[in-house]
């Protein structure tokens, strides 16, 4: 293929400079207000206004008529009604609530935001709204000098999105990522921007391909749109938090996962029959590494044909997946969109008869080849299809199934442009539009779809689903992994902010492919790759067929037993976990966080992309290159405790940290708290020894808030969980413990222990008043105490 040599680079081949063909949108003609919409009419384009709340505003332009107010399918919040402030006179009209203030300059058209004490978000100077000869709508910002830019899903490089560019087009990357590999799988068209400690969030609200060009052009940077109207929407912040609050308040936060989902998955492409699989859990099981979900890949299908088993490979799966239910541990099967063009199968039968197939505007159906071979696909856009792909997933749960991956759904296509033809019609719910316009939105669809269909057939039991491709508010429906990595060192490196900034994205639920999927993995890199995987949100090992195997025990025994140190540590620090991903399920802000997000003023986290924290007390620390057994680990304000030693470090310092290869830095600050479990065989083990160690310090006080739930159902959303925010108290000799609890549900466990680090030993400890100090504990030189739940 041509761009694949040299020719990409001939003279000829030279682009159309960006901004040199662009037509500004003009000057304003009319302005209309219709109750709580806002029109402009200018010279070369229609403007409409909307406030959703008094933090977010959503801003649409189309050349050639009044913009369109339905929104796609990521935005699931209505605006409210409020009170929006108007004022007008000869060069500027001005709208503003409480926390939003937009200036419309006139002649020429520009548009201003600015926060509620006046401070400017976001400006149009020189450029503002236009187009371009291809028919591109084109939208210029001004950059700051101070501006750092985060999120925009998932996007290879470092954490800081400034100076780079970017392609929005779900898109199949089987080829080696690197820096410069865009676009992949996600399409999340969102960012969030800070500026001197204050942040502010814009999401682009279109379907289509879309590009985001961040680099400082003139004081500038460049959004376009290749098909459909420019919509998008300006969050308020001020802070990193609030913004990511704003944004998932627009398109959804996550719903909390089962608990088995946050365990140890083990995958590879292929277990090939149901002999393997059994002998996969029973190795597990024989060497007590812990184990939720063994993953089924394309080859336990007929043929590859979706919702089947091959009889052969596994002749009895009902009784395979009873019996690894039996010993702790999920099968999860991929669920491809592709259904193989069959005449005697009866679920292509069921699309061609029922109409829920994508097709051409002239009416015959879209085929591409994929794994089965000439396949159609299902348009996701349509209710009916949905419906009909939801109901599909009987046949999985009938056998006992809680969890599907869906992979292939960007839509992936063999063929050079790698998806389904742009000229493709999708019903898109009575209003048809092409798949060029709609391209980014089938995963997501096929997601929707999936996800409702096993919640309904689950009987009140969580589903689990993981997906490959997907838009915004891709999380309501599924957790994500970063695609077809590889066995390499620098990949374990790219994962890092691939992840913070898919958490920054409103993604909670993600992960890479541990150990890396193509190419060959060694020890070294698994155990490495392992610790990481640790405190990642989501936790698969998967490996790519005709790899090097990489299970646990692949590697020899040293190996071995750091692998599997590291996976009983993710079971202990699940209570842990845990309570993060309710607090993203209520408020969007992520498990796994990049520092900046807690140090928003700490130039030193700007662009620090090598360590991460799980919420707000705890940061971790990766080694990333190989024969490696130290790194420099910045710490921020306050004082860090070494997780394995209670060595302390100063704050906001660089500091030179020892790891050899058994060891993963992991720091907690000092006046904080973590749970944790115990060791655990797989999540269906009830829990213990539920503790809650506290890192005293000299600030004389701390919180934490304990959670739990029956990890399992939907209870939660009922009130049916165990909330307690306790409150710790400490002077000299005395620790002053107030609790208090809410919520429906009891703990499986009567009591939680309270463990005390460090040298801090008090004689007296009252707990809601109550003198405990009867009951205090001094083990390992530690003050262990049991608390009634």
């Amino acid at each position: 293929m041509m761009h694949d040599t040299s020719f990409a680079i001939h003279p000829g081949t030279k682009k159309e400079m960006a901004g040199t063909n662009f037509k500004d949108i003009g000057n304003l003609r009319q302005f209309i207000q219709n109750g709580m919409r806002f029109n402009f009419q200018c010279e070369q384009g229609f403007v409409s206004v909307q406030f959703y709340s008094e933090e977010i505003v959503r801003i649409i332009w189309k050349q050639n008529d009044w913009p369109d107010f339905k929104s796609s399918p990521a935005v699931i919040y209505q605006p409210n009604n409020m009170q929006v402030k108007t004022d007008e006179n000869d060069d500027f009209i001005k709208l503003s609530t409480s926390l939003l203030k937009i200036q419309i300059q006139k002649s020429p058209f520009r548009i201003s935001v600015m926060d509620e004490v006046g401070d400017i978000l976001i400006e149009e100077r020189d450029k503002g709204l236009g187009f371009n000869s291809k028919g591109e709508l084109v939208c210029y910002k001004c950059i700051h000098p101070d501006d750092r830019i985060y999120g925009l899903g998932e996007k290879t490089g470092f954490l800081d999105k400034r100076g780079e560019s970017y392609t929005m087009w779900n898109t199949d990357v089987y080829a080696p990522h690197n820096p410069e590999t865009d676009p992949l799988y996600q399409t999340i068209p969102f960012f969030t921007t800070l500026r001197n400690g204050k942040a502010f969030g814009v999401f682009l609200d279109n379907t289509g391909k879309t590009f985001f060009n961040m680099r400082d052009k003139d004081g500038t940077y460049e959004i376009r749109t290749e098909t459909g109207q420019f919509d998008y929407y300006i969050f308020a912040g001020p802070t990193l938090k609030k913004t990511l609050t704003q944004y998932t308040t627009l398109t959804g936060t996550m719903p909390l996962p089962p608990k088995w989902a946050l365990g140890f998955h083990q995958s590879r492409y292929s277990y090939e029959t149901e002999e393997e699989v059994r002998e996969l859990a029973h190795k597990f099981l024989e060497k007590g590494i812990p184990l939720d979900a063994i993953y089924l890949d394309i080859h336990y299908m007929n043929g590859y044909r979706v919702f089947t088993f091959d009889e052969e490979r596994f002749p009895n799966p009902r009784k395979l997946i009873k019996d690894l239910r039996q010993q702790g541990i999920r099968v999860v099967p991929i669920v491809d969109p592709g259904v193989k063009e069959d005449p005697e199968y009866s679920v292509y039968q069921e699309g061609i008869r029922g109409d829920l197939f994508c097709k051409y505007l002239e009416g015959n159906v879209y085929f591409g080849d994929v794994w089965p071979g000439n396949s159609a696909f299902p348009d996701f856009t349509d209710e009916k299809s949905r419906r009909w792909w939801a109901d599909k997933h009987k046949f999985y749960s009938d056998l006992g199934i809680e969890g599907i991956w869906n992979d292939m759904n960007e839509p992936a296509v063999f063929n050079e442009t790698k998806t389904m033809d742009v000229k493709v019609i999708h019903e898109n719910e009575g209003n048809p539009k092409t798949h060029r316009e709609l391209h980014n939105l089938y995963g997501l669809l096929m997601g929707k779809a999936t996800f409702e269909g096993m919640k309904e057939q689950l009987a009140g039991n969580r589903t689990f689903l993981l997906t490959r491709a997907g838009y915004a508010g891709v999380q309501r429906y599924a957790s994500v992994w970063t695609g077809d990595n590889r066995s390499f060192w620098e990949h374990l490196q790219l994962a890092i902010p691939m992840c913070m900034n898919l958490g920054m994205s409103g993604v909670a639920f993600c992960g890479p492919d541990v150990g890396g999927f193509a190419h060959d993995t060694n020890g070294e890199l698994l155990a490495r790759w392992t610790q990481f995987g640790t405190f990642t949100p989501y936790f698969r090992n998967h490996s790519a067929i005709d790899t090097a195997r990489q299970e646990p025990w692949e590697f020899g025994e040293e190996i071995e037993q750091i692998v599997k140190s590291y996976i009983q540590l993710r079971y202990v620090w699940l209570p842990e976990l845990y309570r993060w991903f309710k607090e993203a399920h209520d408020t969007g802000v992520p498990v796994m966080r990049p520092l900046v997000l807690e140090y928003p003023e700490d130039k030193n986290t700007f662009n620090l992309s090598d360590q991460f924290m799980i919420g707000e007390n705890v940061i971790i620390a990766p080694i990333m290159t190989p024969e490696t057994e130290h790194r420099v680990v910045y710490l921020p304000k306050g004082q860090w405790i070494d997780y394995w030693t209670e060595q302390r470090f100063d704050g906001e310092k660089h500091h030179l940290i020892q790891a050899d290869l058994k060891t993963l830095p992991v720091f907690v600050k000092e006046d904080s708290a973590i749970a944790q479990g115990s060791v655990k065989q797989s999540t269906d083990e009830n829990e213990v020894n539920y503790q809650v160690h506290l890192f005293k310090g000299n600030k004389g006080e701390t919180q934490y808030t304990l959670y739990e739930d029956d990890g399992k159902s939907y209870g939660y959303e009922q009130d049916e969980l165990y909330n307690n925010e306790i409150s710790f108290v400490y002077s000299e000799d005395t620790l002053d413990i107030t609790t208090l609890k809410t919520g429906l549900y009891k703990p499986v466990w009567d009591t939680w222990s309270l463990v005390v680090h460090g040298k801090y030993q008090p004689t007296r400890i009252y707990v809601d008043g109550k003198d405990f100090s009867s009951a205090i504990e001094l083990r390992d030189g530690k003050t262990i105490l049991a608390i009634p739940v």
